[in-house]
């Protein structure tokens, strides 16, 4: 008999659970062995990425190991540039590697959800094989993150190129932002028809960005994906993550249709929830560095959050699971925010 309670999705609605849900973001991945020995299976990251049985199997691993309260589908937010005919490549010890974008290849942008179809699979095939108290969470990066990627060829620490790109042609700019916002809600309305109970939109590079610049290229993308699927009659809730949004965030929320806001390390939980909606849910904001070095320092760091959360909320990290993170430690913090309790790996990582 499957269990009819979801506590992801009680907190969505507004709800204060306790104890809190949990997932990780980047929970499926290099850490887990059983990642490994599937991903060697198969050559480009992307042929892993659209190949259903194993992104199914990939996104399923990390509930099954740590009773996680959400899966997150395996796939990657620059499948979109991929399926709007760039070249997208992952080079190892590198990472993405693309063309980078000109003003003159806007218009050549040809978008085929066709490239991306085997990604609706693999939501199919977890959802049917997920317990329905587990939440499956859909999810694309933010316009303005995917469009960086595009302009700079590369992920970079200052986005530099592509803030210049999106001062220097302004109206370019919202045509490419404008594409990527509908094509990444067709996409997201997909992953929803197909199973995802919820929608996560990843605005990394939403940090360093000036009121106007911040408004210009995440909030009204955001604004346009979110109202196109609204307007295709799909209903799951929507967690937006402008990562690094500072004072920003306020004017997110307030002009953003989200259900649930996801913070990063560098907020202070208190703070930032007297500075909300009460009822809004927020997610995270465990440091991953803690995570990795585990001990003493991990178990105070999740005391700490715990004693702050305060309303509903999501138990998350700040950021992704880092491939060196000891598997003891992940299952120490699941156990730690269910029972109050964790068996965390002695001493610092390697």
């Amino acid at each position: 008999m499957k269990n009819l309670e979801n506590p992801i999705l009680d907190v969505l609605s507004g709800k204060t659970v306790k104890p809190c849900p949990i997932w990780m973001m980047r929970q499926a991945g290099r850490h887990l062995p059983e990642y490994m020995t599937i991903r060697k299976t198969t050559g480009t990251f992307i042929d892993f990425c659209l190949t259903p049985e194993k992104g199914a199997r990939v996104t399923l691993q990390p509930v099954e190991r740590y009773d996680m309260d959400a899966a997150i589908l395996f796939a990657d937010i620059l499948l979109v540039p991929l399926a709007m005919g760039r070249r997208v490549d992952f080079i190892k010890d590198k990472g993405p590697d693309l063309d980078p974008l000109t003003p003159e290849d806007i218009g050549a942008l040809t978008p085929d959800m066709s490239t991306v179809e085997n990604v609706f699979e693999s939501v199919r095939l977890v959802r049917n094989e997920l317990d329905i108290s587990k939440a499956l969470i859909g999810f694309c990066g933010g316009a303005w993150t995917v469009a960086t990627y595009m302009i700079e060829g590369c992920g970079t620490l200052t986005k530099e190129r592509a803030k210049r790109f999106a001062l220097k042609h302004p109206e370019t700019t919202e045509i490419l932002l404008n594409r990527l916002a509908d094509f990444s809600a067709e996409y997201m309305i997909e992953q929803a028809k197909a199973g995802a109970d919820v929608l996560k939109i990843f605005e990394s590079w939403a940090e360093g960005l000036n009121p106007y610049m911040f408004e210009f290229l995440v909030i009204r993308p955001t604004q346009r994906m979110i109202g196109r699927i609204r307007d295709s009659g799909i209903t799951v809730p929507v967690i937006g993550f402008p990562r690094g949004s500072g004072l920003n965030v306020h004017a997110f929320v307030e002009q953003v249709d989200i259900d649930a806001l996801a913070v990063g390390t560098d907020v202070y939980l208190p703070t930032q929830r007297r500075s909300l909606p009460r009822a809004l849910p927020l997610q995270g904001n465990l440091d991953p560095l803690l995570l990795r070095m585990g001990g003493q320092v991990l178990k105070d760091g999740v005391s700490r959050l715990l004693g702050e959360i305060d309303g509903p909320h999501i138990f998350n990290l700040g950021h992704g699971i880092s491939p060196d993170v000891k598997i003891q430690n992940v299952q120490a913090v699941v156990d730690h925010v269910r029972t109050g309790h964790g068996d965390y790996a002695a001493g610092e990582m390697s």
